[in-house]
């Protein structure tokens, strides 16, 4: 018998706002896939590959722009319609993809629309799961940010048998129908604590109670003037570059290393795979471990894997093992930088203060895939961009030595 109803309840509660961020983010997180319709684009349209890639550029210069407007506009209106508007604008701007003629639509709508989407969409989850979990901020944004990797993964391959059946034009359209579907019940699940709102206590295997440290929070204005924020946005961007280059040009990668179609298509699965088990497990990792020390650690991997791809490009086994080693670490930082920001500011302005850091990551969204297309057109290879990425990373881990985590705040009555 519980002795605690209200307890109970709101358990519960804490629950389905997880739920609703999974059917958002699985489907905005097939953005990841748009390698997939690039050669079918090539074909019907003549577009060189720097032409295709940089709707890849713009989702992400977009998505990076509008994080803060949308953190703004949730801590004064709530997630929920934060998020119902990132999924209408992201379903919307899939379904005006299948009517483009131009490489000017085609940025409006796969680049534009959909970047806005993304931005509003992408934010509400973590935030509100952070909410809700505060104790857990790892794990919880690990499994959000989780679930958005896997849906190029889910995604991905279903697109491409779809492209081959029923045309591009056609599969765009239903994935918008689905992925709306999934966007507003998403969105509908999305809900904050209520003011005063205190998690559930956690006991230790011994069956003490486990009360989570609190934390300072820091505002926004404050947070821009701390030479640790500079030290860590640097560092996500470095690091993360090395993820968005590969993801960005992962299906053409792949084909100009020999592939055929489909093993370069199954590639966006493993690669998925890899993103989402190294923002989940990654993210319970840093609960236990710490934030900076599970960084570190899969910064460095990534210094060393991403070259190594390019060198056994060749090798199916070592060419999918090295490209999930690789998309592990990208999925990392996407989680455990998250939670960072949590741990380091507080919860109170953890919207905004999110979309900060994520800028980071916009910026790496710009980078990587200009990195990779220009080198690929101008050199015909993708060799120096994969070493330049080892450098990049090489530059984040350097950063991130250099952190150090804020002292926690004084017990009360000492």
């Amino acid at each position: 018998m519980n002795d605690n109803p209200q307890s109970d309840l709101r358990t519960r509660s804490r629950w389905r706002p997880l739920v609703g961020g999974g059917l958002l983010n699985v489907a905005l997180g097939t953005y990841y896939a748009w390698s997939v319709y690039v050669p079918a684009l090539e074909r019907e349209f003549g577009w060189t590959r720097s032409q295709t890639s940089l709707v890849a550029t713009i989702d992400m210069a977009t998505l990076a722009s509008t994080f803060m407007i949308a953190g703004l506009l949730q801590d004064r209106f709530g997630a929920r319609p934060i998020a119902f508007f990132g999924g209408v604008m992201f379903s919307l701007g899939l379904l005006c993809t299948s009517f483009v003629h131009s490489l000017s639509m085609l940025y409006l709508t796969a680049g534009l629309m959909v970047g806005v989407g993304l931005g509003f969409g992408y934010l509400a989850p973590i935030t509100v799961g952070s909410k809700w979990f505060p104790g857990q901020r790892g794990l919880v944004n690990g499994l959000a940010i989780g679930i958005f990797a896997a849906g190029s993964g889910i995604f991905g391959p279903v697109a491409g048998s779809l492209i081959g059946r029923i045309g591009w034009r056609a599969t765009f359209q239903v994935f918008a129908a689905v992925f709306l579907a999934f966007t507003m019940v998403g969105a509908y699940l999305l809900k904050d604590p209520p003011v005063g709102f205190q998690p559930p206590v956690r006991r230790t295997a011994g069956g003490d109670v486990k009360r989570t440290v609190p934390t300072v929070d820091v505002a926004t204005s404050q947070v821009l003037r701390l030479p640790t924020f500079y030290l860590l946005w640097f560092a996500y961007a470095l690091g993360a570059a090395a993820g968005t280059m590969v993801i960005s040009q992962l299906v053409p990668f792949a084909r100009s290393s020999g592939f055929n179609r489909q093993t370069a298509a199954f590639a966006i699965s493993v690669g998925a795979l890899g993103s989402a088990l190294g923002r989940f497990l990654s993210g319970w990792m840093s609960d236990h471990l710490g934030r900076l020390p599970t960084l570190r650690a899969v910064i460095l991997i990534s210094m060393i894997a991403t070259p190594l791809l390019y060198v056994y490009r060749e090798n199916l086994v070592l060419f999918y093992s090295l490209l999930f080693i690789v998309y592990y670490c990208y999925g990392t930082q996407l989680s455990v930088y998250t939670a960072l920001a949590g741990d380091f500011w507080g919860s109170k302005y953890l919207a905004t203060n999110v979309g900060l850091l994520l800028l980071a990551w916009g910026f790496a969204g710009i980078m990587g895939p200009i990195l990779g297309s220009r080198i690929y057109v101008s050199t015909g290879t993708y060799q120096y961009a994969f070493y330049g990425a080892a450098v990049f990373a090489c530059a984040a881990l350097v950063n991130l030595c250099i952190v150090r985590a804020p002292a926690p705040p004084p017990a009360a009555g000492a």
